[in-house]
């Protein structure tokens, strides 16, 4: 791998006012992590009554606050609203973060997010055809070289779509999502980062040689994809610490999160995470995407922060 481990960050959204998400978007950004992600759900997971702050919204006011970190989705369900008002936005958010956005791309799997909302929660297979057909809109309409785009799908159209301004740099595009058929295949052709969920993070050797393998049936070099790994993270000073850590987050988290006792798990002290990171290293995967375990996140990203980052600097 040429490219240096990045370490992204999940800020806090769920029960969170805005105040409390700026505070430690603010606090990451200052820890030196390399970007920061929100979660693109219009309710919370476990109940529509969770109080959730929208993605892309919440997106454009982290952009404005802060000045180093990328900025993006886990990932954005293309069915969920207008692919074209939706590009439209990423567009303006990269303008406001100075061409910072990493827009990541799903089918979504939520129904009420989309019926609540009016629109169409359709088949799995009809949802990944809306996951293609969105990011061949996005990728038209992010183009510095195309005025206007027209597109003709199945789910989607547009007619003489004009996006500006466009997005300051070229956005590279993740696509989230373990479907070996199909959404890994999606992701090799139009993705420039594949992302491996949580709960699939002890497959990842597996699923890096099904993404190559769909990438040279494409006809393109495995090595223009980069591997990101959603990841829960439970670091403690010492090894007393680590079971009791394990235990709770298997409770509060109950595999949504992955298996905090896994092979691949970032679980332990600082020692033991840095050897888990340089494993996923060597298996292809160099990005992580940190949900880290704790009553306040940022206490746990600066030991993070403190005692990992600096020994992939």
């Amino acid at each position: 791998m040429t490219n240096s481990p990045h370490f992204g960050v999940m800020v806090p959204q769920i029960k969170r006012t805005w105040q409390e998400t700026r505070r430690a978007s603010l606090a990451f950004e200052e820890m030196g992590f390399d970007s920061l992600w929100v979660n693109d759900h219009l309710y919370g997971p476990q109940s529509p009554a969770i109080p959730m702050l929208e993605a892309w919204t919440l997106a454009a006011g982290i952009a404005a606050a802060t000045e180093k970190p990328e900025i993006g989705t886990l990932v954005t369900p293309v069915g969920m609203r207008n692919p074209a008002h939706t590009g439209k936005m990423i567009a303006t958010v990269d303008n406001i973060a100075g061409g910072r956005v990493i827009p990541g791309f799903g089918s979504g799997w939520m129904l009420r997010e989309f019926t609540d909302f009016g629109m169409p929660f359709v088949s799995t297979r009809d949802r990944l055809r809306q996951l293609e057909e969105g990011l061949q809109i996005f990728k038209g309409m992010f183009d510095a070289d195309q005025d206007e785009f027209s597109f003709e799908g199945e789910f989607f159209h547009t007619e003489n779509l004009v996006t500006q301004p466009k997005p300051p740099r070229d956005m590279p595009i993740l696509v989230g999502g373990g479907g070996e058929k199909v959404t890994m295949r999606i992701a090799a052709q139009y993705a420039d980062i594949w992302n491996n969920s949580a709960g699939a993070q002890d497959d990842l050797e597996h699923k890096v040689s099904v993404l190559h393998g769909h990438a040279k049936a494409l006809g393109r070099d495995p090595s223009e994809l980069r591997v990101s790994q959603q990841c829960l993270v439970t670091i403690v000073e010492d090894d007393a610490k680590v079971g009791p850590m394990v235990e709770r987050a298997q409770k509060i988290f109950g595999g949504h999160m992955g298996n905090p006792a896994g092979d691949m798990a970032l679980t332990g002290t600082p020692a033991m995470i840095k050897e888990r990171i340089e494993k996923h290293v060597e298996l292809g995967c160099d990005m992580f995407m940190i949900e880290f375990f704790g009553r306040d996140t940022i206490e746990p990203a600066q030991m993070f922060a403190e005692t990992v980052i600096p020994e992939f600097r």
